[in-house]
């Protein structure tokens, strides 16, 4: 009856370490710098809502304001009547918190002043100033994210 040898080979458990080595030198990075995944949190949280805003203005028939307090924070809020363009009610979030605003983790930033007066959308989901009057709105950069956020002048759509 024969014995057979078990285990690695000193070939083998070479092989294997030298494969970790690797995959740590690309792998590691990803896991301890969360800067890159907080501004892309971010930007798709700021993309989520405005649109959510876009879509409460159509279904409401009301004007929904959105204005950026500060360099991290888009806020909204609602017109209490039908046919203005002051925002003086308080709009319930998505998630239900009240205002309904998103506010982004320490060292994420847009990385303009996005819309200095902030912007409107109208009963028919379409940017327009304090005034109502149709405007083109600035594209939005999150610093850290590739991509930047658009609002169509036309139709409103909102898409990155």
């Amino acid at each position: 009856m024969k014995q057979y040898a078990r285990g690695f080979t000193l070939i083998e458990l070479v092989m294997v370490i030298v494969m970790l080595g690797i995959l740590s030198v690309f792998v590691a990075p990803k896991f301890t710098g969360t800067s890159v995944f907080n501004a892309r949190g971010f930007h798709d949280e700021t993309l989520a809502y405005l649109r959510y805003a876009q879509k409460t203005a159509v279904a409401q028939r009301r004007t929904v304001c959105v204005s950026f307090p500060d360099a991290s924070t888009v806020r909204l809020s609602l017109a209490s009547t039908a046919n203005s363009f002051t925002c003086d009610a308080t709009l319930i979030g998505p998630r239900g918190e009240s205002p309904a605003q998103a506010t982004a983790k320490s060292g994420v930033n847009f990385l303009n002043n996005t819309a200095p007066g902030g912007f409107r959308f109208d009963s028919l989901g379409q940017p327009v100033d304090s005034g109502g009057v149709r405007m083109v709105v600035p594209t939005m950069q999150v610093d850290g994210a590739s991509a930047s956020i658009n609002v169509e002048t036309v139709t409103g759509y909102v898409h990155d």
